[in-house]
């Protein structure tokens, strides 16, 4: 282990943190419609628990509904129970060969919701990148106790790893207020 691969590791995890909490925000329902929030929900397809966008192709059909249309006829009822089973508060219905997902409106009350769990996965994303900051810092204080760095390179190091860790916060910080004022805005 050296200082740079201990810089590289935790730069990289800490970017990982970064693209989880940004999946992590994709699935948090705002007053438009969007696939994504499909993205959970699995039917059962010969057997195999399948996403629904392998069994179907989905689309914007404007701003508050979701097209659904299946590969397989067959598949139209399937779809459309998972959907409505799955806990996301969507009440599909079926016109011809396709399933049409209206996104009802968020209420005031159910926005300042979204906000708190927009929160908490910032929260989460953040204690993340430090405990990364700290097992960079633990394997760095042990290249020092095995006497391979001096004192001058631990600390210059430790600095690098807090520049990175303070760089990061950041971003989920900005994260953070670009999915609050989306949740917020009607």
């Amino acid at each position: 282990m050296t200082v740079a691969s201990i810089k590289s590791s935790a730069d990289q995890r800490m970017q990982k943190s970064i693209e989880t909490l940004k999946s992590n925000l994709a699935k948090v329902r705002t007053g438009r419609a969007h696939v994504g929030i499909l993205d959970q929900v699995t039917v059962d397809y010969y057997g195999s628990p399948t996403q629904i966008s392998q069994v179907a192709n989905l689309t914007l059909i404007d701003a508050r509904t979701i097209g659904v249309q299946p590969w397989e006829k067959k598949m139209l009822a399937v779809i459309e129970k998972a959907i409505r089973d799955s806990d996301l508060g969507l009440n599909p219905a079926t016109h011809g060969d396709m399933i049409r997902v209206p996104t009802p409106p968020l209420t005031e009350e159910r926005r300042k919701e979204m906000v708190k769990l927009v929160k908490n996965e910032g929260e989460d994303a953040k204690i993340a990148v430090r405990n990364i900051r700290r097992d960079a810092n633990e394997a760095l204080k042990k290249l020092l106790k095995d006497k391979e760095i001096s004192e001058d390179d631990d600390r210059r190091a430790q600095d690098d790893v807090q520049k990175l860790t303070d760089k990061f916060v950041a971003e989920v910080d900005k994260l953070l207020a670009e999915k609050e004022k989306e949740v917020l805005t009607v």
